[in-house]
């Protein structure tokens, strides 16, 4: 079940809290953002080059649009970049306190719709929730999907679009729901997985915790590859939640995978170093970059968003 895995570094940079990584199959380049250090970047692999955009707040999860450019999700609204480095538009503000509350985990579902996911920070209120944005008709739609968590996580769809994963790191749950992309509706909630609990006094050294559910992809049959944080792992669960597999990886920290390359069988995988004692980053100094890796099966091309 485990397997001793070769990662490859993407650049040569490391960043403070890797998140949001998507393959862009037009321009064969990956984006992803840094959450603390308030940047998109994007690289085209074939030569690792990794260009950097700054941004007025921290980025939660960004998107393709099928029309050019970006969507973005900022600390204080959703954004529009119509081509990298253009002035950002606003689409709309979601309905959450920014002195506490920020957007997270997100991405698009099939029909276009940006999904967003937000973060309580103080970890206090239950404060997060997961919140579509549909624009295919000019007026923004929001609409609340999910709610009473702390850090929205973990989303994606199954290949049918049939059922919506969604975790909440700090409670160590995946959720599911059945999905109808027509209606944009969530029907038939059910605890997909849950992980154990994170030990009281708990130190990095520690190997005995396995993490909890970061950010996720989904592959061609189904499977659900989810980056368990301060674990020092990635997961591939089947369908029916049987652990398939399970990658160590090179930093202590891993944030989210995604599928890409030419034949979408390049994992690709952001992990994080802010916040992380001397001790650990010394331990494992690549913390905060891009790793990569080959699969046995391909991933899902990304949902592009539709204005």
């Amino acid at each position: 079940m485990s397997s001793t895995t070769q990662w490859h570094k993407l650049g040569f940079d490391h960043y403070e809290l890797g998140e949001s990584p998507f393959w862009h199959p037009q321009e064969q380049r990956l984006y992803w953002v840094d959450i603390p250090g308030k940047k998109l970047l994007r690289a085209l692999v074939s030569d690792g080059v990794v260009e950097a955009w700054d941004m007025p707040s921290e980025p939660g999860c960004i998107a393709p649009a099928a029309s050019g450019g970006l969507v973005i999700a900022l600390r204080d609204g959703v954004f529009r970049a119509r081509v990298w480095g253009a002035a950002l538009e606003r689409i709309t503000t979601l309905p959450y306190d920014t002195a506490s509350v920020r957007a997270n985990d997100g991405k698009c579902d099939a029909l276009g719709r940006f999904w967003v996911g937000t973060i309580d920070e103080p970890k206090a209120s239950r404060a997060a929730e997961l919140f579509s944005i549909d624009c295919r008709n000019g007026t923004p739609l929001v609409q609340r999907q999910a709610g009473d968590a702390l850090t929205a996580n973990g989303l994606a769809w199954s290949p049918q679009g049939d059922t919506l994963y969604w975790a909440d790191t700090p409670q160590h749950v995946l959720h599911a729901w059945d999905f109808d992309l027509a209606a944009n509706t969530l029907t038939g909630h059910r605890e997909h997985l849950q992980f154990p609990p994170k030990p009281a006094g708990w130190t990095w050294e520690d190997r005995s915790y396995r993490g909890r559910p970061d950010g996720a992809a989904v592959d061609v049959l189904g499977n659900y590859w989810v980056s368990m944080f301060e674990g020092r792992r990635v997961c591939c669960f089947a369908p029916n939640g049987r652990l398939l597999q399970e990658l160590e990886t090179p930093a202590q920290c891993p944030t989210m995978p995604c599928l890409g390359g030419e034949d979408l069988q390049t994992l690709y995988l952001t992990t994080a170093r802010h916040g992380r004692s001397a001790p650990e980053l010394a331990q494992f100094p690549d913390s905060g970059a891009v790793f990569f890796t080959r699969v046995d099966r391909p991933g899902l091309p990304v949902n592009f968003f539709a204005d």
